[in-house]
């Protein structure tokens, strides 16, 4: 094995020596390597390597070569100018000795692969040496073949005898050589079988270098008669000797056309060979080559046949293939001369010739270098291809064939130029089958798709038929019609494009003269399919509304009492497939939509006064239901609604309305949906204008488009909305449906509010929200379903975005969904990451998500600059909205008890937490009105009249955020602030009584919503403000003496007092400054047991918070205070007031000492007042108080004793 390898090796070597040594002329080579760079042919090929193009141009064909004084050929020397005179006969013997010697090494060649490369290398050895002399004839004749010389010239030199011999000497010898290698297809199938080798194969066996040398003979024996006539300046050359023999005449003329005819024999045969494996399908992804070496030579047949058909007039390379294609037909039996083509047996000879005819014509695009150039002007061939579609068109022929012949017959359209013949051709034998369907059994449902479903599927399909880039799989997706339309379509964009209108006016002749009242009427569903697609097709190339307009006369013969229910509904499809035609070329519809409306009217009413007859019914709904199909497609497919769409909404439907049931009316209600949908997503975008930096024509039509989306507008109010709000408290009808094109207008209310009816004006909006979302009577699962739709739709709106959430604030309690709906908008998220969201929140219900929501805005209010926060107000207060408005509703009604109870609390939340935003003078005005109308409605100040329970407990509930929020506002607020504390004052007045129990030992005392604002965590300064503003309240309005007759509910008030004191465990100045004189009053004045004793406890708190806190300031007010209260009542109640300060020595004597002054000049004020004297008892009394204050006491008492003695 190892001796096999290396022996291989060797061989391989020794035979890429050789062909690095040897120059290798231009040959068929199907072995592409890399040196190929993807060219289409090799680059040793006739083609590539520029052979063909310097034969064209007259040029040296190899003028690098032969320039030596001999050169070798068949391993002798020869000399280069000579050789070919003198040893002519035996240069071409041994030519075919070699060819014989490769034949024989095809007959030993075996499958031993260790002699693969040996015999690669030799096979390839004398393919080499054969072509070299070939070129060398041919170089031969361009450089030294004189043609001026004749034998009628007198006496020559033997020489030149043989000189002038030559060229009758080399047309025998060419004739001879082409018997000798005979027919290319008669080659054994062993030989033959080399065209399915590999190509990127290395080594190849001896039969692949013989199949390929004779495709090399037998182009260089045309490439050597065309030089020898070009140098014989196109004189007849004559084989004298050959038919000096024979009696035959043979010429250099001749021989060329025989051995043409004989290669065009070949190259068919071997197509018609491969065809035979070839399905109609197929049939242009097949090629008719077995390699690219006959590819090759097809190309230079093509280029070398036009070239001297253009400069001697001789026969062109269709004139070619037609004559013998024309053999094909005919099937000679006899032979008549060595031309006669003798085809193989074909069984279908029509489809080859349509086969062979598309795929050599695709081979026009290879220019002289066997480069692709798509803009070269081809030759095309349609007279025969005329005759051809003449007998396609045989009633004999069969759709599975026909499609075929009309997919070449497009792809050759795809070729050459216009031929208006091809489609008369056509259109005569299609106007007679309109009627057909044109299917293939075998193709099983691709071919039973006869008829549109849709407009818009109808006009995709003509729109396919008009593409310049038709579908690979046009075979089974296309019937033979379809493609004969595309055919069409084809030469009338071509006609048009070369501004050449009498092509048109032909056909158009031609084609309307077919129609007319009679042929009209005969027409069935799938021919008026046909029909529809024929003149669709005509308009979406020509002259659009002409045909649209003879369309419709047509259509006028038809009888509406003989159109089945099927034909009217295609009828009103084609109608709008023309109709979405003219929106793609953006033309005015109104004529064609009348035209159809009007239709559509008729049955409508037809519809609703049919009652009984369901037979009836459904048959009119199919037509009905296809015209609310074509309306939603045009509104789909407009890019602005400009066109006079609203002439297709009309008064139809609001007969069509009241007459569906169940299915029908849920296709009515979605297709209402779609258009609204649509009218405000275009009256959107053209709101926004043509974007920055765009400017062309179409720059102004977005203006000018908005104007038409008012009358569409209108005509859903007019014709659809009736219906709707008729239907708001309907039980029966889909309420998802209704609820959700209830919503549709609301939006389209925001968008377009002029377009609203007037009952709607002049907020048509809130009308719409009366009608479907506040009204008591709808339904509460369409009232749930309206608001979640809206707020869908809002979740892509900026505007939107703020208008939802007050809405979602009422109705918050029923609209879980619509938290999850908010919570996704991607401002709301920024919020929520801005502020560090807690994602905990989506899992909440939505009060507390809501409330949530209000926290995070107020923490991101206060991480902002000044400027973002002036921004952040105008932001918020944009969400918030008129919520006094929104929740008027619940505050008119007194209920419901869940509801004003979620009204008091989110509100009150939003003055909590949004102070700081309230508290601004763009929020001031809504504060107002959230306090005049939640707190201070006009009935609290009403004497005769009570709040309700239900709002009474909602405030309870709630009162401590509003509270809270306000006293923070006080704080903050830089305008206005004396009326904000006017209203803080107002609503603790108001309610600090309705909260407070009849006596302490009531319950509830400990839960009044004014001491929990007061006891709540809050900042100092709000809490400061509130409790000022709150003891300040108390003492005007609950502690104030009428004489010496104490307040009522004084145990309450001083119960609130206590509790204040107990939970804060702090004292104020406001509280010595407000309360304390009023608590010494009473202890002074009231004698009942539980007033003193709260009174004792709040003075207690009061005296031990003064010692507690820091600072001088309530020191010194608590001095001040008991200073006057020793002023004011030591006269009459002398020893309440000495027993007071007892209690008061206890727990603070040095302030007690403090006041000795002031006591002992209050009691000689006293005694001199009463002008009796001293009085003993006081006098007594005031010195057992003394008594008690230690040294500071006892000398007091001395001094009152030195002034007694």
């Amino acid at each position: 094995l190892d001796g096999c390898l290396s022996a291989q090796n060797g061989s391989l070597e020794m035979a890429m020596e050789v062909e690095k040594e040897n120059s290798r002329p231009p040959c068929f080579s199907c072995a592409l390597d890399n040196r190929d760079g993807g060219r289409n042919f090799s680059v040793e090929s006739h083609l590539a390597s520029g052979s063909l193009k310097r034969l064209l141009l007259r040029l040296d064909p190899s003028p690098t070569d032969y320039e030596e004084d001999t050169v070798e050929i068949f391993g002798f020397h020869w000399v280069t100018e000579i050789a070919l005179v003198e040893s002519c006969r035996l240069l071409f013997g041994l030519l075919r000795q070699h060819i014989h010697k490769l034949e024989n090494l095809v007959q030993m060649s075996s499958s031993d692969f260790g002699q693969a490369a040996n015999l690669h290398s030799e096979a390839g050895n004398i393919r080499h040496e054969c072509i070299i002399f070939l070129h060398y004839v041919k170089v031969f004749i361009f450089r030294y073949l004189e043609s001026h010389k004749t034998e009628d010239d007198g006496l020559l030199h033997p020489y030149e005898e043989l000189e002038v011999q030559l060229p009758s000497v080399l047309v025998e010898e060419l004739h001879a050589l082409t018997l000798h290698i005979g027919h290319l297809y008669e080659l054994p199938s062993s030989i033959l079988g080399a065209f399915t080798i590999q190509h990127q194969a290395k080594l190849f066996p001896p039969s692949w270098h013989l199949l390929h040398l004779h495709l090399d003979i037998h182009w260089l024996v045309l490439e050597i008669l065309h030089v020898l006539s070009e140098k014989m300046l196109r004189q007849i050359v004559y084989a004298h000797q050959f038919m000096n023999l024979t009696g035959e005449n043979l010429t250099n003329i001749s021989l060329f056309e025989a051995h043409c005819g004989n290669l065009f024999c070949d190259l068919i045969n071997l197509s018609i060979n491969k065809y035979t494996k070839v399905r109609p399908s197929e049939a242009l992804t097949s090629h008719h080559y077995p390699c690219s070496c006959i590819k090759e030579l097809w190309v230079l047949l093509i280029h070398l046949l036009d070239h001297r058909n253009k400069g001697s007039h001789t026969e062109s390379f269709w004139s070619w293939v037609n004559k013998l294609l024309k053999k094909v037909f005919e099937r000679p039996s006899t032979a008549e001369g060595m031309s006669v083509f003798e085809p193989v047996q074909c069984k279908d000879p029509l489809s080859f010739s349509w086969w062979i005819i598309t795929h050599l014509a695709s081979l026009y695009q290879f220019d002289r270098n066997g480069n692709v150039e798509e803009k070269k002007q081809v030759e095309s061939n349609w007279h025969f291809v005329e005759e051809l579609l003449k007998r396609s068109t045989d009633a004999a022929v069969l759709e599975e064939q026909i499609r075929m012949h009309l997919q070449c017959c497009l792809t050759l359209c795809s070729f050459w130029d216009l031929n208006l013949p091809t489609v008369t051709i056509l259109w005569e034998y299609y106007c007679k089958n309109l009627n057909s369907s044109f299917t293939i059994p075998w193709l099983g449902l691709k071919g039973l798709a006869s008829v549109s479903k849709t407009p818009l599927s109808m006009l995709e399909l003509v729109k396919s038929c008009c593409s310049d880039q038709q579908s690979p799989d046009l075979y089974k997706s296309s019937n033979s019609y379809l493609i004969f339309l595309c055919i069409l379509a084809q030469m009338m964009k071509e006609a048009m494009d070369s501004n050449v209108t009498h092509p048109w006016k032909q056909i158009k002749g031609r084609i309307y003269s077919k129609f007319h009242q009679k042929r009209m009427r005969e027409l069935t569903e799938v021919g008026l399919q046909n029909f529809f697609n024929l003149f669709l097709v005509l308009a979406a190339v020509a002259e659009t509304e002409d045909i649209a307009s003879r369309v419709l006369d047509l259509l006028d013969f038809l009888s509406p009492t003989s159109i089945s229910t099927s034909q009217r509904a295609l009828i009103w499809r084609g109608y709008f497939a023309f109709l979405l035609m003219y929106i793609e070329k953006n033309m005015d519809i109104s004529v064609l939509a009348e035209k159809l409306s009007h239709a559509f009217c008729e049955k409508a009413k037809e519809f609703l006064v049919t009652k009984n007859d369901h037979t009836h019914k459904q048959n009119l709904w199919t037509p009905l239901s296809t015209y609310i199909d074509g309306v939603q497609e045009v509104f789909e497919t407009s890019c602005y609604l400009n066109l006079s769409q609203e002439k297709l909404l009309n008064d139809g439907f609001s007969m069509l309305l009241p007459a569906c049931r169940g299915t029908e009316l849920n296709m009515v209600l979605n297709f209402l949906q779609v258009v609204l949908s649509r009218l405000r997503s275009v009256h959107k975008r053209m709101i926004q204008g043509p974007q920055l930096g765009k400017t062309g024509p179409n720059t102004q039509l977005p203006l000018v488009a908005k104007e038409h989306h008012l009358p569409v507008a209108s005509a859903l109010w007019r014709n659809f909305f009736p219906f709707l709000k008729s239907q708001r408290m309907s039980q029966t009808l889909p309420l998802p449906q209704l609820a959700d094109t209830a919503a549709g207008f609301t939006l389209l209310a925001l968008d377009m509010p002029c377009t609203a009816p007037s009952d709607l004006q002049p907020q048509p909006v809130l009308a719409m929200m009366q009608l479907f979302g506040w009204d008591d009577m709808v339904c509460p699962q369409l009232v749930s379903r309206y608001l979640t739709y809206k707020g869908r739709s809002f979740t892509h709106r900026s505007k939107g975005k703020c208008y939802f959430k007050k809405q979602w604030k009422v109705y918050v309690e029923q609209l879980t969904e619509m938290t999850r709906l908010v919570f996704k908008l991607s401002e709301i998220e920024n919020i929520f990451s801005k502020a560090h969201f807690d994602e905990s929140v989506f899992k909440q219900d939505p009060k507390n998500a809501l409330v949530q929501f209000i926290k995070y805005l107020a923490k991101l209010h206060s991480l902002q600059t000044v400027a973002e926060k002036s921004a952040m107000v105008t932001k918020t207060l944009e969400y918030l909205g008129d919520v006094v408005k929104y929740v008027k509703p619940y505050l008119q009604k007194k209920g419901p008890a869940e509801g004003l109870q979620l009204t008091y609390s989110i509100i009150g939340g939003l003055v909590k937490f949004w102070a700081a935003i309230l508290a601004t003078s763009k929020a001031q005005q809504l504060l107002f009105r959230i306090i005049d109308s939640l707190l201070l409605p006009l009935v609290v100040f009403q004497q005769d009249k009570e709040l309700p329970a239900v709002m009474l407990s909602a405030i309870r509930e709630n009162l401590p955020l509003y509270l809270q929020g306000l006293s923070f506002i006080c704080c903050q607020s830089q305008t206005q602030s004396a009326y904000l504390n006017q209203l803080l004052g107002s609503v603790i007045q108001q309610y600090f009584g309705r909260f407070l129990p009849p006596s302490p030992s009531s319950p509830g005392i400990g839960q009044h919503p004014m001491l929990l604002a007061l006891c709540n965590s809050i900042t100092i300064p709000q809490t400061l403000h509130l409790r000022k503003t709150t003891t300040h309240v108390i003492k005007e309005n609950y502690l104030h003496f009428k004489g010496n007759s104490p307040p009522p509910r004084l145990a309450s008030v001083l119960a609130f007092i206590l509790q204040v004191f107990q939970r804060t465990k702090s004292t104020e100045v406001c509280d010595i400054e407000l309360l304390l004189p009023a608590v010494l009053k009473c202890m002074v004045l009231v004698n009942e047991t539980q007033v003193k004793k709260l009174s004792s406890e709040i003075l207690q708190y009061m005296v031990e918070g003064c010692q507690a806190g820091l600072g001088r300031e309530p020191a010194t007010q608590l001095t001040s205070v008991f200073r006057q209260f020793i002023q004011d009542y030591t006269t009459v109640y002398d020893h309440q007031v000495y027993s007071i300060l007892e209690v008061v020595s206890v727990l603070d004597q040095p302030l007690v000492i403090s006041l000795i002054p002031t006591i002992t000049q209050s009691l000689k004020d006293s005694e001199h007042k009463q002008g009796l004297g001293r009085n003993t008892a006081q006098r007594e009394a005031y010195k057992r108080l003394l008594s008690r204050l230690t040294a500071a006491g006892q000398n007091e008492i001395l001094k009152l004793e030195n002034e007694t003695s």
